[in-house]
């Protein structure tokens, strides 16, 4: 990582592990500025690179096209002391992508699934976090079963995402196990560096399955819910 990288630790939510990405800037000098939790209130703050990673590993996010690292730390530090984040339009994501990019985007949220053009924001918002949404049951039923169905689309695609990963990371041993066999020490190292990548892309895919499992409960329970109000 440099000064004016986008990077991201996975960070837990509730009590699965690892679950989501939160980004920030890297400041080059042990800082980084992101959407800080720290608080009351989540607010764009200059925190340090520990109290930024709490302890786990740290990535980079890369572009294909950005702008210059004095520009992207101009644009981070500009919106510092900011208290607007929203997790569907203004999260840790949205900001950091913004700052490097100009483009206010989160995949995370495409990956969950989540079509925000088929809902009302708000209503969104209280199917995920198990609030009553403000119409009558039926309707309620009508959205929490079209979520849950995004959902299940989402958890399909990135099952099948994760099952072929983990078939790289076998492939990629057999690869270096052979290679060994043959004394090619600089194959098998090139193969196992392989499998660490192809490791890392499964074990960020099982994170994100195991938070759409805990959407879908709630989005279930909230369905039932409202089924009995009915």
């Amino acid at each position: 990582m440099a000064r004016g990288d986008q990077i991201y630790v996975m960070r837990p939510l509730g009590t699965l592990a690892g679950v989501y990405q939160h980004h920030g800037i890297d400041c080059g000098d042990r800082s980084v500025i992101h959407y800080s939790k720290a608080g009351q209130v989540a607010e764009v703050a200059r925190t340090s690179f520990e109290q930024f990673s709490w302890g786990n590993p740290v990535h980079p996010v890369h572009h294909t096209a950005a702008y210059a690292d004095a520009v992207v730390i101009e644009r981070a530090t500009s919106r510092l002391g900011e208290q607007q984040y929203d997790l569907f339009t203004n999260n840790c994501e949205h900001f950091a992508n913004w700052c490097k990019t100009g483009r206010s985007e989160s995949a995370q949220l495409a990956d969950f699934g989540f079509r925000l053009d088929h809902y009302q924001l708000s209503d969104l918002r209280r199917l995920v976090t198990g609030k009553t949404v403000e119409h009558s049951p039926e309707q309620a039923m009508v959205m929490a079963q079209r979520a849950l169905g995004d959902v299940a689309t989402a958890y399909n695609t990135l099952l099948t995402a994760q099952q072929t990963a983990h078939q790289e990371v076998d492939g990629w041993q057999r690869v270096a196990q052979t290679a060994l066999a043959r004394d090619r020490d600089d194959l098998a190292r090139a193969a196992l560096h392989r499998k660490v990548t192809a490791q890392k892309q499964a074990d960020s895919l099982t994170s994100q399955l195991a938070d759409l499992v805990d959407m879908q409960i709630t989005l279930q329970r909230n369905r039932d819910r409202a089924a009995q109000q009915g």
